[in-house]
């Protein structure tokens, strides 16, 4: 079953540029990702979007992406609340739609 995962970062100013490039330049190569996507939400926030076969997939691949983590971390700035530098979340799909129709997963 389809499963995703979404972090949340706030760059530290002036260093937008230079989290984008450090996204460029990282390879992913983790069985299961389908695909991802670095979305700007806001003044100096980003959230990366990962869709993949499953959440084994995800769990296999949080080395990698904690060593993607790493080259970009002095980049971040503290969310809040006890956050720390990024907020992630994972989960199975419940519905997804597509032009519109929603409908759950098979």
């Amino acid at each position: 079953m389809t499963a995703y995962n979404v972090v949340r970062f706030r760059v530290r100013p002036g260093q937008e540029k230079a989290f984008i490039e450090a996204h460029e330049r990282a390879v992913l190569d983790a069985p299961g990702l389908r695909k991802a996507a670095i979305v700007a939400t806001g003044d100096r926030r980003f959230c990366f979007v990962g869709e993949w076969d499953d959440m084994e997939s995800i769990a296999g691949a949080r080395p990698a992406m904690v060593a993607i983590l790493d080259t970009f971390r002095p980049l971040l700035e503290d969310l809040g609340d006890g956050l720390g530098l990024t907020d992630p979340v994972s989960g199975l799909a419940v519905i997804e739609i597509r032009q519109g129709r929603a409908k759950a997963p098979a």
